[in-house]
């Protein structure tokens, strides 16, 4: 087995938050890794058989072992690879660090790819760049012919309809006032350091702020109809501080080979 062979692979979808949230807890840890862009539509069937019982991403192959769910990833990363830590040492600490955790995770991240997807998924020439992106040409001319049919799919996965939209924008919204009451004095959410609490929130609120060191394409410019939705919570004080967070912690770290070409199936 090569060196580059033995190395955690990440199985993504480049666009989406919670494959954001693992690539971030990657890096934080300056674990070298492969990425492999999935096919979206395709990468259920992939995450399904590398890991049996999950048919979504991210998924991460860990010595031949496939674990799905970024919850389930980051703990094992965590006992793992330890520093930085993730998980405070304290057990109250921890403890609240992982119930903001799965209040994001539930609460934030299912609702927030609904009020966005319902948005972006009528132009087609914001979202096929994204969705191709670092895929070989056959499977990009591939997801380009099946658009139509993928955007069906994901508009009945999703409940994508005007009321599920609206009550997921909503949804985000009382997200974004947790986000805003649990801040301490020291500008993060649990104590005084990063913690797996704080990378939840932000990554999952990535699609509000678009930053800079984001390490994909993104939609910089949102259509109009959720422009203003999208601007009112970066405007806000959780809105300034997710851009905040990017900034002081969000680094692409490129140790290791940080990506391999794509495929749609491995």
């Amino acid at each position: 087995m090569t060196a580059a062979h033995s190395l955690p692979v990440l199985w993504q979808l480049e666009i989406s938050h919670f494959n954001e949230k693992v690539r971030w807890a990657l890096d934080y840890k300056r674990i070298p890794h492969l990425r492999r862009a999935l096919l979206p539509g395709v990468h259920a069937v992939q995450a399904r058989r590398l890991t049996g019982d999950c048919d979504t991403t991210p998924v991460l192959t860990l010595d031949g072992r496939s674990i799905g769910d970024s919850t389930r990833i980051i703990a094992e990363l965590e006992q793992r690879w330890p520093e930085p830590p993730l998980y405070p040492t304290d057990p109250a600490d921890r403890d609240r660090a992982l119930k903001l955790e799965d209040f994001f995770d539930e609460e934030l991240g299912p609702h927030i790819r609904r009020a966005v997807y319902h948005e972006l998924l009528g132009h087609r020439e914001l979202v096929l760049p994204l969705f191709t992106h670092n895929q070989r040409p056959a499977a990009r001319a591939l997801l380009r012919a099946a658009f139509p049919v993928l955007r069906v799919a994901m508009r009945s996965k999703f409940s994508l309809n005007p009321s599920a939209a609206l009550a997921s924008r909503e949804k985000t919204v009382a997200a974004m006032d947790r986000l805003e009451r649990e801040l301490g004095p020291s500008g993060y959410l649990v104590g005084d350091s990063f913690t797996v609490a704080d990378l939840t929130a932000a990554s999952l609120l990535y699609p509000v702020v678009r930053p800079a060191s984001f390490p994909y394409p993104s939609v910089t410019e949102a259509p109009e109809s959720a422009r203003e939705f999208l601007d009112s919570l970066a405007a806000r004080p959780g809105g300034q501080w997710v851009a905040e967070t990017y900034a002081r912690h969000r680094t692409v770290r490129g140790l290791g080979p940080a990506a391999e070409p794509a495929s749609a199936v491995s």
